[in-house]
C-alpha cells in the first residue's frame, strides 16, 4: 500500500468545478482509513443519519470486499491536502440476473451544492460502465444508490442526473419492549440453540428467500466471514425455526453495543427476518419475532429496530406495524439505466 504522494495517483475530471486547490486522487491504502471516518461522520451528522463507522469498521469491510478493487475503484477528493470527499463503486447482481452497479459520493457538507458531487458521480458511473463491459448485455444492468430520504443533497445530484425511483424501505422502531405478545410456533416447529454447523444451513434458507424480495442480494460466503468478524455477531440471539433436518424461519438479532452508546439508547435489532415459501402463513415470522423481542428484553434494550421493503410481496410491513413497530425513516433506492 502506498503512503506518499505519487504523479500516478491524481486523476483529472473534465467537470470538476473551479474551485482553487481541489484536486481528485485514487485510493493509498490504510492511510485513508481515518481520513474517510472524518468526512463520513461529517456527513451523518449533517443528514441526520444514525450509526457509527471507525476505522476498525471500514478495514474489515475492505478486507472482505467483493466486486470492488479500492485502487481502481475509488476516489478521494482533496482541498489544499485535507480530504473533503470519496466515492466507493461497486456491483452485485441480484437473484433474478441483473447487474446492480451500485455508488456514492461522501462528502464534508461545507461543499455540498458546489458541483463536486456531480463530477464524481460522473466518475463512478464511468468507471462502472467499464466495469460492465465484462457483463451479459442481453439483462437489466442499472446503476444504483440507496439513501434516506433526508440526504436532501445527494438526492438532488442524482434526480439531476436522470436517477429515479425505484423502491422505497423503511427503518421502523418499536419503542419499547413492553406488551410483548405470547405467539406460540406450530407444533411441529422448534427453535435450537445455533451452532457453527448450522450456519450454511441457515445462511442458505436466507439466501432461497431473497428470490423472492426485489433487489436484495444474497449474502456470500465473503459477506459472512465478515459478518462473522464484526462485535455485533452473536449467533446466541438468533431466532431460527426449524421442521426436522430444514430451516424454516430466521431471525438473526443483533445489539450493536458502539451504537447505542453513541445514541444512548439501548436498541436491539430484528434483522433478516424469512420464512421459506411452503410455511408462510402459519404465524412462524409472528412467533419468531415476539420471541426476538421477549429475548431482546433480557438481554437488558428497551426498543428494537428493524428494516423493510415498503412493498414487500409477503406483506411484512403490515405484519411488522401488528406487531408494534412504528416507520422511523425512510430509505429510497434510486435507479438509472446503465445504456
Amino acid at each position: 500500500m502506498s503512503n506518499g504522494s505519487h504523479l500516478e495517483d491524481w486523476v483529472t475530471l473534465p467537470e470538476a468545478p473551479p474551485i482553487p486547490n481541489l484536486r481528485f486522487r485514487r485510493f493509498r491504502g490504510e492511510s485513508d482509513y481515518p481520513r474517510m471516518v472524518a468526512v463520513t461522520e461529517a456527513m451523518r451528522d449533517a443528514d441526520q443519519l444514525e450509526f457509527t463507522v471507525s476505522v476498525e469498521d471500514i478495514a474489515r469491510q475492505f478486507k472482505h470486499l467483493e466486486n470492488c478493487d479500492p485502487y481502481r475503484d475509488l476516489l478521494f477528493a482533496e482541498i489544499d491536502g485535507k480530504v473533503i470527499g470519496f466515492t466507493e463503486a461497486l456491483w452485485s447482481k441480484d437473484p433474478n440476473g441483473a447487474f446492480l452497479y451500485n455508488h456514492f459520493v461522501v462528502l464534508l457538507p461545507e461543499f455540498y451544492g458546489k458541483g463536486i458531487r456531480k463530477a464524481m458521480l460522473k466518475y463512478n458511473e464511468s468507471r462502472l460502465r467499464e466495469i460492465a463491459q465484462t457483463h451479459p448485455t442481453d439483462v437489466p444492468r442499472l446503476f444504483q444508490s440507496i439513501v434516506a430520504d433526508s440526504e436532501k443533497d445527494w438526492i438532488s445530484v442524482l434526480n439531476s442526473e436522470g436517477y429515479s425511483v425505484f423502491r422505497y424501505g423503511f427503518r421502523m422502531v418499536r419503542p419499547t419492549l413492553e406488551e410483548i405478545p405470547d405467539l406460540p410456533l406450530p407444533a411441529e416447529i422448534e427453535v435450537r440453540p445455533v451452532k457453527p454447523e448450522h450456519y450454511r444451513a441457515i445462511i442458505s434458507a436466507w439466501n432461497e428467500v431473497c428470490k423472492d424480495m426485489r433487489g436484495q442480494i444474497p449474502i456470500t460466503d465473503e459477506d459472512f466471514k465478515g459478518f462473522q468478524e464484526s462485535p455485533i455477531f452473536n449467533p446466541s440471539i438468533w431466532q431460527i425455526a426449524w421442521h426436522k433436518n430444514d430451516v424454516v424461519g430466521t431471525i438473526l438479532n443483533f445489539i450493536n453495543e458502539q451504537e447505542n452508546k453513541e445514541y444512548k439508547r439501548k436498541r436491539g435489532h430484528v434483522e433478516l427476518i424469512s420464512v421459506q415459501r411452503p410455511w408462510r402463513g402459519k404465524g412462524i415470522a409472528k412467533a419468531l419475532i415476539a420471541r426476538s423481542l421477549k429475548l431482546l428484553k433480557e438481554r437488558g434494550m428497551t426498543e428494537a429496530a428493524l428494516g423493510v421493503d415498503a412493498e414487500n410481496p409477503s406483506g411484512a410491513l403490515h405484519l411488522y406495524q401488528k406487531m408494534g413497530f412504528q416507520i422511523e425513516k425512510r430509505v429510497v433506492f434510486y435507479i438509472k439505466p446503465l445504456n
